[in-house]
């Protein structure tokens, strides 16, 4: 059954040795498409190039809140800039990756929200989803998603929340992205979340080289993985791989107009 992975960080160096195997061990492992996420300015271009020359690979382009220090005033122009030369592009596939990290201090809250509001305007007047990082921040981000009221909406990413803050993303049209984390048997919240949401609301991703599952502990973790985390998903969740592999294919599928 054809999975799609809706957040990887394929560009960054821990690929660059052997990411053309990595993609190959992925489509061998019927990982049909997969997202690569922008986070800063300089790195939009290596994920574009990534996008045009690999089948199945789609590209995101946003100001991750890690890296507010290395953002600049005129990096959310160049964003308007790529985002107008590239409009109408099959491969640009959304505004990400973005968002509110309240768990690191050192990270200024409200240029973060100046930055967070920026972006989503973009979103809404080039209409495109958006994929959303949220770090202990879900009340925040929450309340300014009702202010925007997205028509496209959008994936929170490796979502952690609860299952009220769930229903409140799912309200607004969002998906929630699930990946290694939930693989985890000490996860007990998390994998008690999961185990109830909708199927509808349901994406699968592996924001690879980070948040590798329980069955490659320390490791990097990989596109190709996916099908490992999707059967302790659908197990976790009472139901069969293939159900969710087909129905999160599908939600991911509508989400990007594929």
């Amino acid at each position: 059954m054809p999975l799609i992975d809706t957040h990887t960080h394929l560009d960054f160096p821990d690929f660059d040795a052997d990411r053309s195997q990595v993609l190959a061990n992925a489509r061998a492992n019927a990982v049909e498409r997969l997202v690569v996420l922008g986070v800063y300015q300089s790195n939009w271009q290596r994920v574009w190039e990534l996008a045009q020359t690999q089948d199945g690979v789609y590209a995101a382009l946003g100001l991750h809140p890690v890296y507010l220090l290395q953002h600049q005033p005129e990096h959310l122009l160049e964003l308007r800039t790529w985002l107008e030369r590239l409009r109408g592009e099959k491969k640009l596939c959304a505004i990400g990756e973005f968002g509110l990290d309240y768990y690191l201090p050192e990270l200024d809250r409200e240029r973060q929200q100046t930055l967070f509001e920026a972006q989503l305007k973009l979103a809404a007047e080039f209409d495109l989803p958006v994929l959303l990082h949220v770090r202990r921040s879900h009340a925040q981000v929450i309340a300014t998603l009702k202010r925007f009221k997205l028509k496209r909406a959008g994936i929170i990413h490796a979502f952690a929340g609860s299952h009220e803050e769930a229903r409140e993303y799912i309200k607004l049209g969002f998906k929630l992205g699930l990946g290694g984390a939930a693989t985890w048997p000490q996860a007990l919240r998390l994998r008690k979340v999961v185990a109830q949401l909708p199927l509808a609301a349901i994406v699968l991703e592996t924001d690879s080289p980070d948040m590798a599952p329980a069955m490659y502990p320390n490791q990097r973790n990989s596109p190709e993985y996916l099908p490992q985390i999707c059967a302790a998903l659908a197990q976790l969740r009472g139901e069969s791989g293939e159900t969710l592999a087909q129905e999160s294919s599908a939600n991911a599928r509508e989400l990007f107009g594929w």
